[in-house]
């Protein structure tokens, strides 16, 4: 086992990697720009170096700064979190070839997966559905124009590179399609260095489900069930539960059964995530593959106790899981808020600042994963996400009632945060019943 980790990044997601670290004996290395000087990860781990001014592309994207904090700071293996060089194949490849554990997949496996085209492709060798759409990345207009006559309108033109929404046009007639795929190769060019993009019929209404799994490098792979994500604005996700609500058994079991064929065929070790959309027929297609630890996944540690972070850790290292798939179940339900710096009555304006006063909300059930306190500055420059307020109750209608009474308890005072949107959320009929999909926001909470 690792003597010392370096953490790639910052937030609450530093934060859980160092308490990670501790409990297992293990002292963490923490980087920091220079607005994040006063973080709690900088105060928390056992040393920290500062790697460059607050711009992420200057500090958090260094490559060359990271891997010489790692060096100085006698880190054997680097654990990336999310987001930044987390999904950077490049950067997985140096930390190897300078002798530092990566703590995620290998390069190979992460650059195939990371390219949703080549995701496709092994996604349909290994039986598990794909939306209908092109063969590969389109050339041309024309050919764009074939494959949308083929499968029908409306039709999905997706970037291969990159998520969040970025690169992503929905074309609704031959007349819109031409600008919707130059727009969407624009945007993918600007936002990942890539601009190819591929087409898929777009599916009205879906559910988003994922589903987190765990691989070791004996060739153990284990699914720890699904989340439900459908609760999403402009593509980036508000509110996360486990399991998801009206799915019937049998095809929670295909969905899951399908994931673990995903990564068994993509020489696949460390944390991952298999993403889905499922229509109103309940039949279900496979998105993507995130090669890393999601914001999320606190809800599925919740219902099946399995410290994800931990075996993200083990697995690096060379020790085979510690479970296999009958030992995991799947007890009550958990859901979680993402808490973010925003103004939801301002058309979600990011909103920087200094927190006058802070309450973390408690009590059975509740967990609040966050970097933030009174007197902490909220700074500019990174995504706005100040925490996640996650439940774990026996039953669905009991989670919500806590998350609600949680709600509630959290003050952070000074700046606005998205708090008032969840309530809302909670208590519509909609959510209530679990009928929601990923338009529910647009429909029911459109400015």
């Amino acid at each position: 086992m690792y003597n010392r980790i370096l953490i790639a990044n910052r937030g609450e997601i530093a934060l859980r990697i160092i308490r990670a670290c501790r409990e297992m004996g293990i002292e963490s290395v923490a980087v920091y720009s220079e607005a994040d000087r006063e973080s709690a990860h900088v105060r928390l781990a056992d040393a920290a170096f500062c790697i460059g001014p607050a711009r992420s592309a200057e500090s958090y994207l260094r490559i060359d700064q990271v891997i010489s904090a790692a060096e100085v700071g006698g880190a054997e293996a680097i654990h990336p979190g999310y987001g930044f060089l987390a999904e950077n194949a490049d950067f997985n490849e140096v930390c190897r070839s300078c002798n530092i554990d990566f703590i995620g997949p290998l390069p190979e496996s992460m650059e195939m997966l990371g390219d949703k085209n080549s995701a496709r492709a092994l996604a349909q060798s290994a039986g598990v559905p794909v939306v209908p759409g092109s063969d590969g990345l389109l050339t041309d207009t024309e050919e764009a124009l074939a494959v949308a006559k083929t499968i029908g309108y409306p039709v999905l033109i997706k970037a291969t590179a990159g998520g969040g929404g970025k690169g992503m046009r929905v074309a609704e007639s031959p007349e819109v399609l031409e600008t919707a795929l130059q727009q969407a190769r624009q945007e993918a060019e600007a936002a990942f260095g890539n601009g190819g993009v591929y087409l898929e019929k777009f599916i009205e209404q879906p559910r988003h489900i994922e589903v987190q799994i765990i691989a070791d490098q004996q060739g153990n792979v284990v699914h720890l069930h699904e989340r439900d994500c459908s609760v999403q604005r402009r593509h980036q996700k508000l509110i996360e539960e486990a399991p998801s609500p009206l799915l019937p058994d049998k095809r929670r079991k295909e969905i899951c059964d399908a994931a673990v064929r995903m990564i068994q065929n993509a020489n696949y070790y460390n944390a991952g995530t298999v993403e889905f959309i499922v229509d109103k027929n309940d039949d279900f297609y496979f998105i993507e593959v995130n090669a890393r630890i999601q914001v999320e996944h606190p809800v599925t540690e919740m219902v099946t106790g399995v410290d994800l972070i931990k075996q993200q850790i083990c697995v690096a290292a060379g020790q085979p899981l510690p479970f296999t798939q009958d030992d995991i179940q799947c007890r009550g339900s958990s859901i979680e808020c993402r808490i973010n710096a925003e103004n939801p009555d301002k058309n979600f304006m990011p909103n920087p600042g200094k927190i006058e006063s802070f309450f973390a909300p408690g009590g059975l059930g509740v967990r609040f994963d966050s970097h933030v306190y009174a007197g902490y500055t909220v700074p500019p420059y990174y995504d706005s996400m100040i925490g996640k307020l996650i439940v774990h109750r026996p039953t669905r209608e009991e989670a919500i009632a806590c998350m609600l009474r949680a709600l509630y308890e959290l003050e952070v005072g000074g700046i606005a945060t998205t708090a008032s949107l969840h309530r809302k959320i909670l208590e519509h009929p909609e959510f209530i019943e679990g009928r929601h999909d990923t338009t529910f926001i647009a429909r029911e909470f459109s400015s």
